[in-house]
């Protein structure tokens, strides 16, 4: 399916212009309506259920301030839209949690941006495992963004890791519109003799038949490790110099406890590319 509708999280920070300039460029390539959404980090409910004015008028102060904060952002998504010349674009403010409001904004999209969570640059409105929850919740494909780095040809060598899972199948499937427009696609499989759901004589061979048929040629690499499947994808990204990781999330959840498995959380941590990642 084609992006049509693209959203991408806009904030203060120092990474979110390269989060835009991205955002932006993807969909002027899928000429797709762009939508830049900051969020205050003041839950929806405590303002729906008006606890804020209810109980101390002082707090409205305090969500004045991170409005203002968050249109500081639009400002400069604003901003940098124009530049691009991007034709078809809006922004939003909304009053939520960081990640309830990104995904109940995802639900519209057919593509979501955010950023890779950055310990160095502290944020009163995104917590540390915003990009999790995001993942995990949101029901789109998710573009993660590294916060170090410039990536001015996103998707001109990708690398797709797969292991025949649901989440695998639907991130390739998601990834389709960037995957046809690279000029380098790689298929890697780890270890297949060890995953059962790999049962043909040529791991990943079916895979690229399947892309083929959507023009996408692709060279399948079947690798063998002893170690972390996290690190090796990581290196793997390194040896080909790859500006795109494809791969599904693997994760569930309990109340309100994130459980991601290892090597999600090791991408997620290690990520030196941008990462399209489905759940």
């Amino acid at each position: 399916m084609p992006y049509k509708t693209i959203l991408v999280h806009v904030d203060e920070s120092g990474h979110a212009s390269e989060r835009i300039k991205i955002a932006a460029a993807v969909a002027m390539t899928e000429r797709a309506h762009l939508i830049g959404t900051a969020v205050t980090g003041a839950s929806r409910y405590l303002l729906q259920s008006r606890i804020l004015a209810d109980i101390d008028p002082n707090l409205q102060g305090h969500l004045a301030f991170l409005r203002a904060r968050a249109e500081r952002g639009l400002a400069d998504f604003d901003t940098a839209v124009h530049l691009l010349g991007l034709p078809s674009f809006e922004k939003h403010l909304v009053d939520d949690e960081a990640g309830g409001g990104i995904c109940l904004q995802a639900r519209y999209a057919d593509l979501v941006v955010i950023g890779q969570y950055d310990p160095g640059e502290s944020s009163p409105v995104v917590m540390p495992d915003f990009p999790q929850y995001v993942v995990l919740h949101c029901g789109r494909p998710v573009l993660l963004i590294p916060h170090t780095g410039r990536f001015d040809n996103i998707g001109r060598c990708a690398l797709v890791a797969w292991d025949a899972s649901m989440q695998a199948t639907r991130a390739v499937t998601d990834a389709i519109p960037l995957l046809q427009r690279a000029d380098t696609v790689h298929v890697v499989v780890f270890n297949a003799g060890a995953q059962p759901q790999l049962q043909s004589s040529r791991p990943g061979a079916d895979i690229a038949a399947y892309l083929a048929r959507h023009d996408i040629k692709v060279e399948v690499l079947r690798r063998r490790t002893d170690g972390d499947i996290g690190d090796a994808l990581l290196a793997l990204v390194q040896e080909l110099d790859a500006d795109l990781l494809v791969m599904g999330g693997y994760g569930h959840v309990r109340f309100r406890e994130i459980i991601l498995g290892r090597v999600t959380e090791k991408i997620l941590a290690g990520m030196t590319a941008p990462v399209l990642m489905s759940c």
